[in-house]
């Protein structure tokens, strides 16, 4: 019977972890990326009063499990598999990882919990069915552009986080 030197098991472990932080990376990133694609763009042919419903309702609807695994997976096992990949002799997994880890806690996810969801929120307390039209214009207008610009930032580091982990897995 073979048996696993602890190294052996070391090098499964990190690499499952960077796996799995591939994974979860590609999942958020391609969620932000299909969300600008596509999400973004029909929502932005509604009316004010229809707009500011469908994001309520999608704001809402997003904060499920399936989100938060990829979304909180990627804060968690980014930075884990960061550690587990830390070599002096071969930094240059570590360095793409470092950096992934980084450019996705500041850029996605940082962006998120300090710019787009202050606006889910504020958006979230609105009783759009007593509003006015005027009201609603505005409260569009103080939204829609905001929240987008957030989302361009946020999605574009999610994907420069993949490409990063990406290329760690590439390098031996």
């Amino acid at each position: 019977m073979n048996k696993t030197s602890p190294k052996t098991f070391y090098m499964n472990i990190s690499n499952l972890l960077l796996l799995a932080s591939a994974t979860v990376t590609a999942l958020i990133a391609g969620l932000f990326y299909a969300y600008s694609c596509s999400v973004n763009r029909g929502l932005s042919k509604l009316t004010d009063a229809d707009y500011l419903a469908a994001m309520q309702s999608i704001n809402r609807e997003i904060l499920n499990p399936l989100f938060f695994l990829s979304f909180m997976g990627t804060l968690v096992l980014l930075p884990l598999s960061t550690i587990l990949h830390y070599k002096e002799t071969e930094p240059g997994r570590f360095i793409l990882l470092l950096v992934a880890t980084l450019v996705y806690a500041i850029g996605a996810f940082a962006v998120t919990i300090f710019g787009n969801v202050p606006l889910n929120n504020e958006l979230d307390r609105a009783r759009l069915s007593s509003m006015s039209p005027v009201e609603l214009n505005h409260l569009r207008m103080i939204f829609e552009k905001p929240w987008n610009r957030l989302h361009t930032v946020r999605t574009l580091a999610a994907v420069l986080a993949l490409v990063l982990v990406l290329a760690a897995c590439l390098v031996k």
